[in-house]
């Protein structure tokens, strides 16, 4: 999927929050943020020169986890898309999309009705 004109994850999503970064932005100890992670109420991806566990900074809104992620990760996931793939899908700016940017910024919006429409459509 990657070629000369898509943009690697890291450039695609741009703001990312490593663990620990992700810990002090939710006010939670790093054991509590990795295990959010491994409980997959967050997704993550390997990002940097050191490959460390981060996740887009857009994912948080409030002080918490974007209520409306991970249904939408899920619907994903469930048509085969890994959490690279999802990350990469809600970063991505789709000017058909009722307002400018990408799928992230319709859940950021509250409108995740039509990103999961255009979810399930993608994914199956």
């Amino acid at each position: 999927m990657n070629d000369a004109t898509t943009p690697d994850l890291e450039t695609l999503v741009g703001d990312w929050l490593t663990v620990p970064d992700l810990a002090e932005e939710l006010g939670m100890s790093l054991r509590q943020v990795r295990q959010m992670i491994a409980d997959r109420e967050i997704i993550a991806s390997r990002v940097g020169e050191r490959n460390v566990v981060a996740v887009p900074a857009a994912f948080i809104q409030g002080g918490g986890v974007l209520a409306s992620l991970m249904g939408t990760v899920t619907v994903l996931n469930d048509g085969g898309f890994d959490d690279d793939e999802a990350v990469r899908w809600l970063c991505t700016p789709d000017e058909t999309l009722p307002i400018d940017g990408a799928p992230i910024d319709m859940l950021r919006a509250g409108r995740k009705a039509e990103v999961r429409k255009r979810a399930m459509e993608d994914a199956f």
